[in-house]
């Protein structure tokens, strides 16, 4: 498995992919939140596809390339990134990386989709604090970028 651009040695195979990462990798940006794929606050890419890490076990996904919200950022800020930090779109922060991740699948697929796009690309990340307007907001800026 390569994580964030780096191979990395597999743990037990039925370890949750969540907990590999926050664990043993140390990245913490994906958040358990529901533990039910419900709440997209642990949401990852894996080989470019959204998924919720809470569902997912180590050995299924031992040939990809997964991608966390810390991976998203190779040199400064990822562009969705930038974009959620200038429209203001968090304010706990606990949903934040799940909605990066899940915006920049987004927009690799198409830089500029319309509302309902984005709506349904967003669906399965909730947010309790800022009612959507500026998440929204954020993903269109980093889309014209």
């Amino acid at each position: 498995m390569r994580v964030n651009g780096r191979p990395v040695s597999l743990p037990e195979r039925t370890k949750r992919l969540l907990d590999f990462l926050r664990e043993d990798l140390d990245l913490t940006a994906a958040k358990e939140g529901c533990g039910m794929g419900e709440c997209g606050a642990c949401t990852v890419l894996v080989d470019g596809d959204p998924v919720c890490s809470c569902l997912v076990l180590v050995g299924q996904v031992s040939d990809a390339d997964v991608t966390t919200a810390e991976g998203l950022a190779t040199v400064g800020l990822h562009p969705v990134q930038r974009a959620f930090v200038e429209a203001h779109a968090s304010q706990c922060g606990f949903c934040t990386p799940g909605m990066i991740v899940a915006a920049a699948a987004l927009l690799t697929r198409d830089p500029d989709p319309d509302d309902e796009a984005l709506r349904i690309a967003l669906a399965g990340n909730l947010c309790r604090c800022t009612g959507y307007g500026s998440i929204l907001k954020a993903v269109r800026g980093a889309g014209a970028r």
